[in-house]
């Protein structure tokens, strides 16, 4: 049986925070990397598209091991509707029928884990792995230091800066 770990994020951009996250993932056979297309609290996000190319990248940089970008959301969102972690999850078992899923949560939403939709159904059905980032590193910072004209360079991976600032994402 294999050991799918799925991390969901906004990837808005990928940081070294979500490095330090991923690095630890090591003992699953797969971690798929899994930006969301519509963010559950309303948080304003670039294009779907461009994130993912930044996934793409990070994952180049950090080293593609075990870690692959999922598109599960655009492929399962129907019209304009957000979806959930329970569609994700349940989505991703479908196609990987006898593998072992495990969520990864980060540690801001573990805290407020009990208002995801379905929560308690993710919770029997699947395992949940609360990640915190060893590395404090938030996509919120990248995003301050590119309005105030500062480098990025130490909060991202090479390639994800480089496509920051050529694609002027922000």
């Amino acid at each position: 049986m294999s050991k799918i770990a799925v991390f969901g994020s906004a990837f808005n951009p990928p940081t070294l925070g979500h490095k330090s996250v991923v690095d630890s993932l090591s003992h699953f056979d797969l971690v798929l990397l899994v930006p969301s297309i519509s963010h559950a609290w309303g948080k304003k996000m670039i294009d779907y598209e461009l994130r993912c190319n930044m996934v793409e990248l990070f994952i180049e940089d950090i080293g593609p091991r075990n870690f692959s970008l999922s598109r599960i959301e655009k492929e399962i969102q129907i019209g304009a509707e957000r979806v959930t972690t329970f569609d994700v999850l349940s989505a991703i078992q479908d196609l990987n029928k006898n593998a072992d899923i495990t969520f990864v949560v980060g540690p801001d939403n573990i805290l407020h884990f009990d208002s995801f939709h379905k929560a308690d159904t993710i919770l029997r059905s699947w395992s949940v792995l609360s990640c915190p980032e060893k590395v404090d590193i938030r996509s919120s910072y990248i995003r301050r230091n590119l309005a105030a004209n500062r480098s990025i360079d130490s909060l991202t991976t090479p390639s994800v800066s480089r496509y920051i600032m050529q694609h002027n994402c922000f």
